[in-house]
């Protein structure tokens, strides 16, 4: 969404990451999508592994022309298995 008037934004380009159940990052854990037209998305994976230092996160990086890119962190709790969030850009 933009933080102008909370619109969608269709076509932002969302990347996700996270570490496997040994707290490693593998390309296997890796996906890049779009938001389709009316700016949703939808994004399956396995639960997030944790790894010394730091509780199971997904990273999240997300684009779309004409607004500030947003990295940011999603942290499941133990057992989550759903998990709905829209994410705010700013524009540029």
């Amino acid at each position: 969404r933009s933080a102008a008037g909370c619109a969608p934004l269709p076509g932002a380009r969302i990347e996700w990451w996270s570490a496997d159940a040994k707290g490693e990052y593998q390309d296997a854990l890796r996906a890049t999508q779009r938001a389709d037209g009316e700016g949703r998305y939808r994004y399956e994976t396995v639960a997030p592994g944790r790894y010394p230092g730091r509780p199971p996160h997904l990273h999240v990086r997300v684009t779309a022309p004409g607004h500030r890119t947003l990295v940011t962190q999603l942290y499941p709790r133990d057992g989550q298995q759903t998990m709905e969030s829209d994410f705010v850009l700013r524009g540029e």
